[in-house]
């Protein structure tokens, strides 16, 4: 069970899981715990059950990459089998449209952050940023910024800092970026379009397409336009629609999509009561 949502503040909004939280997954149903029985949802969504052989669990979440803090756009979300996806969607295909901004560089690589550098830029031409953007497509190396969701001992990188603690920077990984072009130029600003493999981060490419031209970047904007199968346009689930009806829909469309799913899934619900959204479990 997949769907997206279009997330604003970089992670899964406490909006989604309250949602979500009054809610159990009983056998591919997604259940209200409170006031009405599963047999008598059930019932009022036409669907015949057997008791003795539904079993009821808590109702998993899990979400498929962490965007950064201050990023917007496509975030996966896995509920309860669908959670044992995300790894294979985590490690497919993003899409991402980044503005850069140059000549100012920042401990976070991104508008966040306290300014570190400032260098001049006025010299830089579209003809310049178009050359470089040339070495950082194909299979590349790439370090990773000190802010971000990698771990030490069990702790993120960017909580450690924020309680003072030293922190070194992690040797340069292997990353993969299948597209990356310069959509606009209007110095300071500029704008990338890109898309890239897993472990892929935009704050770096940003950061080192400054160093390439001789001065510094920072990100100023990001949003990720695609993840996997999924595009902002088309599946993303925006903020005023992240009630449960809306979920149950969104999880019939887009679980669909994914490899091996069955195009029938059902996702049943009413629009009002305490009905059951009921689902095709195939385990």
């Amino acid at each position: 069970m997949i769907y997206v949502c279009d997330i604003r503040q970089g992670k899964l909004c406490p909006c989604t899981r309250s949602q979500l939280k009054p809610y159990t997954l009983f056998k591919g149903f997604i259940q209200d715990r409170g006031g009405v029985s599963a047999c008598s949802q059930q019932k009022e969504a036409g669907v015949q059950t057997n008791r003795n052989k539904r079993k009821k669990q808590i109702l998993k979440i899990g979400h498929g990459g962490t965007l950064d803090s201050a990023a917007t756009g496509v975030l996966v979300v896995g509920i309860g089998k669908g959670t044992k996806m995300l790894r294979a969607i985590l490690a497919g295909s993003k899409k991402y449209t980044a503005i850069g901004r140059l000549g100012k560089a920042t401990d976070t690589l991104d508008a966040t952050g306290k300014v570190t550098e400032e260098k001049p830029y006025d010299k830089i031409t579209k003809g310049d940023l178009e050359n470089v953007l040339q070495k950082f497509t194909g299979d590349i190396m790439q370090v990773p910024p000190l802010y971000s969701a990698l771990k030490k001992d069990g702790q993120r990188l960017s909580s450690l800092i924020k309680r003072g603690e030293a922190v070194e920077a992690k040797p340069a990984r292997p990353v993969r970026v299948y597209s990356l072009s310069l959509q606009r130029f209007q110095p300071p600003l500029f704008t990338l379009d890109v898309e890239c493999g897993g472990g892929f981060y935009v704050r770096s490419l940003v950061s080192d397409i400054g160093k390439e031209l001789s001065t510094c970047a920072s990100v100023q904007e990001l949003t990720r336009t695609k993840q996997g199968p999924f595009t902002l346009e088309e599946h993303a689930l925006y903020e005023d629609k992240w009630t449960i009806d809306e979920i149950a829909r969104s999880l019939e469309r887009c679980t669909s999509l994914l490899p091996g799913e069955p195009s029938h899934k059902k996702f049943k619900t009413e629009d009002s009561g305490e009905t059951a959204v009921s689902c095709e479990d195939k385990r």
